[in-house]
């Protein structure tokens, strides 16, 4: 590596240290405001406060990751046209693309790193921080689950489901283990799925019931089309536990959707979520992009508060832009690839465009 290439890169990483720093101690401030409440209200003790933020971490680094790269470039090269350094560089014979590939280097790796963090990191920060929150504070009670099976205890009695779907009001391929005080079984029901009922049962259909014996052998097996059976979950309950698509590595997310798909359920939400995992990481090498002409559009004039200026103006535009589209992919209107794409279609075009148009 150049003495030039090294140079760029200690510079960029210093910048992108502080930036990501200072962004990052901003979203623990604001999440800590947003959430004092909570925590005073059901008592917390200090360690549920500390495992909390310390689960946050993953999850804020990847949200602010993008904006940190942004303003990291902006800054790099606001520094060096400040000092006359970059002007010595182009004297040199040394053009836009060559001192600009350490950067678009160092956000490329940022880039991987992002979506290292977002598939095994953040699925477990973010479910951890759901977990302290809903259950170990406000005391919800918490299903021992992956995203497609789900276990709990229902009085004297243990349930499955291999596939939960609250919004529908339905539950999957259903299992209910009845025992006794000594934990022998008395009865088994299994039924293809079970429909939420507004008197407040579930409506078990296609079901099998099987008795035990004291000795645990079998006893009569009875078939019923339909059979209404009281649990306390409600649609609701289950909906409060369920897992967001954030919480799954993007393996499992693609597991689930094959899976759903096949089965003939929609899965229009989670495969936009899959598309948006991969998208979101490019937005790093996208952002140092876009902030190369900037940066050097302003020239010597560049400094540390129009920086940050035009980076938060950059990415309240970036983001409002992919939350819009993100919500015609959820509703249908466009199709996964675009609605997650669509962003960073429009910030290479602009970065490009800028780029191309300083160089002529």
């Amino acid at each position: 590596m150049r003495i030039l290439d090294r140079y760029l890169h200690r510079i960029f990483w210093r910048m992108f240290a502080l930036t990501a720093g200072a962004f990052t101690g901003v979203y623990l401030l604001i999440e800590f405001f947003e959430r004092v409440d909570d925590f005073l209200e059901h008592k917390a003790v200090a360690t549920q406060y500390l495992r909390y933020f310390g689960w946050k971490l993953p999850v804020i680094l990847v949200d602010i990751m993008p904006l940190a790269v942004l303003l990291s470039v902006f800054l790099t090269l606001g520094s060096l046209s400040r000092h006359g350094e970059l002007t010595a560089m182009r004297a040199c014979g040394l053009g836009l693309a060559r001192i600009s590939r350490p950067l678009i280097a160092g956000a490329l790796l940022l880039s991987i790193g992002h979506f290292y963090l977002s598939d095994r990191l953040v699925p477990h920060g973010a479910a951890e921080t759901r977990r302290i929150l809903k259950h170990e504070l406000v005391g919800r009670p918490e299903l021992a689950r992956k995203q497609e099976q789900v276990w709990f205890r229902e009085g004297d009695a243990i349930v499955f489901t291999r596939l939960l779907l609250p919004q529908q009001g339905q539950l999957q391929d259903i299992t209910i283990y009845e025992v006794d005080r000594n934990f022998r079984l008395q009865r088994r029901i299994d039924a293809a799925h079970a429909v939420w009922q507004k008197n407040g049962t579930w409506l078990l259909q296609e079901a099998v019931v099987r008795q035990f014996r004291p000795d645990g052998q079998p006893g009569n097996e009875l078939r019923k089309q339909a059979l209404s059976y009281q649990l306390n979950k409600s649609p609701a309950d289950f909906a409060a536990n369920q897992l967001d698509n954030r919480e799954l590595p993007f393996a499992e997310l693609l597991s689930l959707a094959r899976r759903l798909s096949a089965e003939g359920y929609d899965t229009t939400r989670i495969r936009v979520d899959l598309q948006q995992r991969i998208a979101y990481s490019v937005t790093c090498l996208l952002m140092a992009l876009l902030g190369i002409p900037f940066a050097l559009q302003r020239g010597r004039g560049s400094n540390l508060a129009l920086g940050v200026t035009i980076s938060v103006a950059i990415g309240m535009v970036y983001f409002l832009l992919q939350s819009t589209m993100t919500a015609f992919g959820y509703a249908g209107s466009l199709p996964p690839w675009l609605a997650a794409w669509s962003g960073n279609i429009l910030a290479l075009l602009l970065a490009l465009w800028m780029i191309l148009g300083r160089e002529a």
